[in-house]
């Protein structure tokens, strides 16, 4: 991920009706269904806006349509700004 500290953050989306469907959907399918589209929707935003080996996608959180990942603090000020992004926040270490 080249020469910059990086540092896991976490990203939360903006309100996505289709989330918000698939989430309501307690069914074994439904929830397999949420996660699958989710860990898509999370992988294509991070794709479009970082070039490939720039960052690593830690996880895709389900019950508040975020993730995490490892990225810069430059990416962390892109993410920022991308429209679907609602918040992102450096993850802090408890001691």
């Amino acid at each position: 991920m080249g020469d910059q500290k990086t540092e896991v953050y976490f990203v939360f989306m903006n309100f996505d009706p289709k989330y918000e469907r698939l989430h309501a959907d307690r069914s074994k399918e439904g929830v397999e269904e949420l996660d699958t589209y989710l860990s898509k929707k999370h992988d294509q935003l991070l794709a479009k806006l970082f070039q490939p080996n720039t960052y690593k996608k830690k996880s895709s959180l389900a019950i508040v349509d975020g993730f995490s990942v490892e990225i810069t603090k430059e990416q962390a000020a892109t993410l920022r700004s991308a429209k679907e992004v609602r918040v992102v926040e450096k993850n802090q270490e408890l001691a």
